[in-house]
């Protein structure tokens, strides 16, 4: 035999495979590596789906947690609303139709209202009021008088003077009146300004 294994004496060379032992090595420290990948990222799973101590990291797994929506406590009736029979209105025309106040106040009155004066408006509403109605009243009459008035008018714009005195409002006749609001529709207006539904409000429970 030539090359490595020439026969030099009675001596034979022993034929033996490349020792593996580097191989082996490498071989078991990436089998070792990939456990333990594969087992962290099972952890990570594990923790995504239990929430991993922390309640707020799992998405969706409290069934039992959800938001309701409940009533807010009812508010009181507001006792500083007036009833009709306490509020006395001065209906007047601010238009060019006649008999617009007369007719309007008639059935202001058959409602519970008060009539005061019925005639044209003041000259610096007279003919200038394009909507269907102003309703003008001390300040004090924004949150009580007004608001009870406005059930009859809905469309009306609601003023307020500071340096008026009393409690009479006005309703004054715009161009673009043509009757109250239905009576129906006033007195179911006005008993919801009486007796406001309470808001529903989100409470969440887990």
């Amino acid at each position: 035999m030539g090359g490595q294994y020439q026969i030099r004496g009675d001596k034979y060379p022993r034929m033996r495979r490349p020792r593996r032992r580097g191989r082996l090595v490498v071989l078991a420290i990436t089998s070792v590596a990939a456990l333990g990948v594969a087992g962290w990222g099972t952890l990570q799973l594990f923790d995504v789906f239990t929430g991993g101590g922390n309640p707020a990291s799992a998405v969706g797994v409290k069934a039992g947690c959800a938001t309701k929506a409940s009533p807010s406590p009812s508010p009181s009736p507001s006792a500083a609303l007036p009833g009709p029979d306490r509020i006395t209105v001065n209906v007047l025309n601010a238009t060019t139709k006649s008999g617009l106040a007369k007719k309007t106040a008639d059935e202001l009155r058959k409602r519970g209202f008060k009539i005061g004066d019925v005639g044209n408006a003041a000259k610096e509403y007279d003919k200038k009021v394009k909507g269907t109605g102003v309703l003008l009243g001390p300040a004090s009459a924004l949150k009580t008088s007004l608001p009870v008035l406005g059930t009859q008018l809905a469309d009306a714009e609601r003023r307020t003077e500071a340096s008026r005195k009393g409690g009479e409002i006005d309703l004054i006749i715009g161009d673009a009146f043509t009757r109250l609001t239905a009576k129906a529709d006033a007195d179911r207006a006005l008993a919801a300004l009486n007796d406001p539904k309470p808001e529903p409000t989100a409470k969440k429970s887990c």
